[in-house]
């Protein structure tokens, strides 16, 4: 069995208990409490007993404080997927996507998102899903434009007409009606 890894020398187990006390943050406040009774001449088993984890934990709280010091046993930020895209292939998309395709060299007369993601594979090697693709024209601030959806048998001169009032119905009175009611 390996010898155990020592701790920090600028440190002890009072000020790592007025940290405890201080810091917002309980599983920090935890962590360092454990760490001063090891500071204190406790076994690294009773560290872990006043943690309430293994001795494997007790031993990555003490590299990582070991490291960092206190801020070493903060809960980090998980680091997350990479981005698919970097910065110098989003701005290349928004400037293609600002001046619009080529006909005679994309092949399209308009933008859609599989064109966009055709043109990022051969452009820069990336396989982007069309889905992908929308989500980075979001976050660059495009929004999706469509037409208002016509009606294929739609006569234009009858909206004008309509438009106008030319179509408009025509009130009158009605007629008296045609048989008399008896009283």
């Amino acid at each position: 069995m390996g010898a155990a890894i020592g701790l920090r020398d600028d440190y002890d187990a009072a000020g790592l208990r007025r940290l405890a006390r201080t810091t917002k943050s309980a599983n920090q406040g935890r962590r360092l409490l454990a760490l001063a009774e090891i500071y204190d001449g406790a076994n690294r088993s009773d560290a872990a007993r006043i943690g309430g984890v293994t001795l494997q934990i007790v031993r990555d709280w003490v590299v990582r404080f070991n490291a960092r010091g206190p801020a070493g046993l903060l809960d980090g930020k998980a680091p997350g997927k990479p981005p698919l895209l970097n910065d110098i292939q989003r701005q290349a998309l928004a400037e293609v996507v600002e001046s619009g395709p080529i006909p005679a060299i994309h092949g399209v007369v308009r933008w859609r998102l599989i064109d966009l993601a055709r043109w990022l594979h051969d452009e820069f090697g990336v396989s982007l899903t069309e889905t992908t693709v929308g989500r980075e024209l979001k976050k660059l601030g495009y929004v999706k434009l469509t037409a208002r959806p016509r009606h294929h048998a739609q006569n234009k001169y009858a909206m004008e007409d309509f438009k106008k009032g030319a179509l408009q119905p025509s009130w009158q009175r009605s007629r008296p009606p045609s048989r008399a009611t008896r009283p």
